[in-house]
């Protein structure tokens, strides 16, 4: 029981303290900004943005995430892990696609040819990977 209305301890002997540290909030802004769901140019009277209520659809996301990979992986001999990249399977197969035309119109037409290239074909690949509302095949396909 307590008294004057104090809380009590928690299971793990702790009072309830402020729900994120600044620093964890800071950084989990960034990640909402990165990802587009976050501010969209507006903020509150403090300052911090507010939330947008504009989404990012599965194919726009795809096919940044997969441009912004193939532009890491063009000058590279190995393509990497593609969860530790944070894609499907589905999304690292077309990864690999893009990567190898890129690097095939990169010798022929240089880098800025390769480069639209990439933005071309993920943004195909991922429209056509999610034309019918989405992969059905399993959690990493």
């Amino acid at each position: 029981m307590t008294t004057g209305g104090a809380p009590r301890a928690g299971a793990v002997g702790r009072l309830p303290g402020p729900a994120l540290p600044a620093a964890l909030s800071a950084a989990l802004m960034a990640v909402l900004l990165a990802t587009g769901c976050g501010a969209s140019g507006s903020a509150d009277a403090s300052g911090t943005p507010t939330a947008s209520a504009s989404t990012t659809s599965p194919e726009e996301l795809c096919s940044r995430i997969v441009a912004h990979w193939s532009r890491e992986v063009l000058d590279s001999t190995a393509y990497g892990d593609y969860q530790s990249m944070g894609l499907s399977n589905g999304q690292y197969e077309i990864l690999r696609t893009v990567v190898d035309a890129a690097r095939a119109v990169k010798k022929r037409q240089g880098a800025d040819a390769a480069d639209e290239l990439i933005d071309r074909e993920a943004g195909r690949g991922c429209a056509d990977r999610y034309r019918s509302g989405g992969p059905t095949e399993g959690p990493w396909q």
